[in-house]
C-alpha cells in the first residue's frame, strides 16, 4: 500500500448543527487514518488564517531575540515550561534510543494549563506549572506575544477536544471515555523553531532536527510550515516526507491512545531532518498542541478492542507514562519501557 497521510474535512463536528451521516463519514475516515497511519491532516478545523498568521509572527518575535535573553526563561528540565534551547533535549531518548549527546537542534518554547487553571484542585506543581511569559525587550512585544500565544493555545484545545468527540464516535465508545479523563488535562503548546541559519549548506553529515519519536499522549494538533522536514515511519519501515496542504493542520495519535486501542490505532514515529530546499536550509517552525489527559487519569484498554483471549496492556496512569517519557528526552535518562515503539525505530530504514 502507498504511504499516504489523509486530507480529512472535520465541519460537520466543528460547525453547529448536527448532520449525522455527514459526521459518521467524518468518523469513519478518521477511523481508517487511525488504523493505517496514525497521522491526519484536517481542514474545517474552524482555526481562522488570522489566529495562525499572529501565531507565527509571534514566533518570529521571540525566536529572534540574543540567546542571552531567551535562556532567561530556561526551566528546569521536569518542568515542561519555558524556553527551550538548540541542543538541549533528544527526543528519541523517549524511546530509550540514542545518547545525550547526539542531542536535537531545534529551539522550542513551551506554555501549557497551570494549577490555577483548575481552583479546588489539588495538583502536582511540577506538572501543572504556571507559564514563564517573556518580559518586553526593545524589538519584542511581549503583550502581543502572549495575546497571540494563549489565543491559538485556546482554537487548538478547541480542535482537539473535537478530535476526541470523533475518536468516540469511531471506536463506537461513549465520549465520555475520553471526557473524564480530560477535564483538567496536561495540555501544553510547544513552539518550535528549527535553529540552522537559513541558506546554510545542507552537506555533510545531516544534524538532527528532532528525533524519532512517538507523542506521549492523546493526540497531537499541528501547525507547521509548509515546507520539507517532517517525516513519517510507514508501515513499510520506511521514513516518508509530509508537509501540510494549504490550510490544513496536521494531527497524530500519541502513546495513551494506542495503549487505550491495544494498537488498533497506531501512535506513530515520526522526525524532523533539516529543511532543504535545492540543496539550502530554509526556515520551518511549526506549534504542537499536546493533548495528554489528566495527570491523575489511570489508561485502561477499551474492551471492544481486544479480540478473544488477548492481553490488554497493564493499566497507566497518565502522570506515570508522561514521567518516564520526559525524563528521556529532556533529562537524558533513556526510557527502558518504550517496548514496541522503540522496536519499530530500530526497524526503520531510509530508502
Amino acid at each position: 500500500m502507498k504511504f499516504h497521510v489523509p486530507l480529512i474535512d472535520i465541519a460537520p463536528y466543528a460547525n453547529d448543527g448536527e448532520d449525522s451521516l455527514a459526521r459518521a463519514d467524518t468518523a469513519e475516515a478518521l477511523a481508517q487514518a487511525c488504523r493505517e497511519v496514525g497521522f491526519v491532516q484536517i481542514l474545517g478545523h474552524g482555526v481562522p488564517d488570522s489566529v495562525l498568521a499572529a501565531l507565527a509572527s509571534a514566533m518570529d518575535g521571540f525566536f529572534s531575540q540574543p540567546s542571552e535573553y531567551k535562556r532567561c526563561y530556561r526551566a528546569a528540565p521536569e518542568i515542561n515550561r519555558g524556553y527551550a534551547p538548540p541542543h538541549s533535549e533528544s527526543l528519541s531518548l523517549s524511546l530509550g534510543i540514542g545518547t545525550p549527546a547526539a542531542a536535537d537542534y531545534f529551539e522550542a518554547f513551551n506554555v501549557g494549563t497551570a494549577a490555577s487553571d483548575f481552583p479546588g484542585l489539588e495538583l502536582p506543581a511540577q506538572v501543572y506549572a504556571e507559564n514563564l511569559w517573556p518580559q518586553p525587550v526593545a524589538g519584542f512585544d511581549d503583550r502581543q506575544f502572549r495575546g497571540a500565544v494563549e489565543t491559538y493555545f485556546a482554537e487548538a484545545g478547541r480542535v482537539a477536544r473535537i478530535l476526541t468527540r470523533i475518536f468516540a464516535d469511531a471506536l463506537g465508545v461513549d465520549a465520555g471515555v475520553f471526557e473524564r479523563v480530560s477535564d483538567h488535562s496536561v495540555d501544553v503548546l510547544r513552539m518550535n523553531h528549527y535553529a540552522l541559519p537559513p541558506g546554510t549548506a545542507a552537506d555533510g553529515p545531516d544534524p538532527v532536527g528532532m528525533g524519532a519519536h512517538t507523542d506521549y499522549g492523546i493526540v497531537t494538533v499541528l501547525w507547521a510550515d509548509p515546507v520539507p522536514g517532517l517525516q513519517v515511519l510507514g508501515g513499510d519501515s520506511v521514513w516518508h516526507d509530509v508537509q501540510p496542504a494549504p490550510g490544513a493542520l496536521l494531527v497524530n495519535l500519541g502513546d495513551l491512545t494506542a495503549r487505550w486501542t491495544h494498537d488498533r490505532w497506531r501512535s506513530t514515529l515520526h522526525r524532523v531532518i533539516p529543511p532543504v530546499v535545492d540543496g539550502r536550509i530554509v526556515r520551518r517552525r511549526s506549534a504542537a498542541y499536546f493533548h495528554d489527559g489528566n495527570i491523575d487519569a489511570r489508561i485502561e484498554t477499551i474492551p471492544s478492542c481486544l479480540a478473544a483471549g488477548e492481553a490488554a496492556y497493564p493499566p497507566i496512569t497518565v502522570g506515570e507514562h508522561l514521567a518516564a517519557k520526559l525524563a528521556g528526552s529532556r533529562a537524558g535518562q533513556p526510557n527502558r519501557e518504550a517496548g514496541s515503539e522503540a522496536e519499530r525505530l530500530r526497524a526503520a530504514r531510509d530508502d
